[in-house]
């Protein structure tokens, strides 16, 4: 078994991640609320998505994934789309706690 972990880097890596991972959940029949579409037939089964989600405790689907950005409104942003909003995992993401520092 293989796996992938994508970094998203700065506010166009995080919008382009954003979108990589919507496309992602329509491509593998992971719904908003990140479980696994109940559409497919039987017998039908393909677990190559695990290489980019990881499963939690609840049968939930989430990106593995990280989003890194300076401006925590852009990785808010991201949260609050469409898609990941339910499969977001608040741990995957990292903001600059002082960006006083850095000016």
């Amino acid at each position: 078994m293989s796996l992938c972990i994508s970094i998203h880097v700065g506010q166009a890596g995080v919008q382009m991640g954003n979108t990589c991972w919507e496309l992602y959940c329509l491509e593998h029949d992971i719904q908003p609320d990140g479980h696994m579409s109940s559409t497919k037939p039987s017998g039908a089964y393909d677990d190559s998505f695990t290489t980019f989600f990881s499963e939690t405790g609840t049968g939930k689907y989430v990106p593995r994934a990280i989003f890194v950005d300076l401006e925590p409104t852009v990785i808010g942003e991201s949260a609050r789309s469409t898609c990941s909003r339910p499969t977001w995992s608040p741990t995957l993401a990292s903001t600059s706690p002082w960006p006083h520092m850095l000016q």
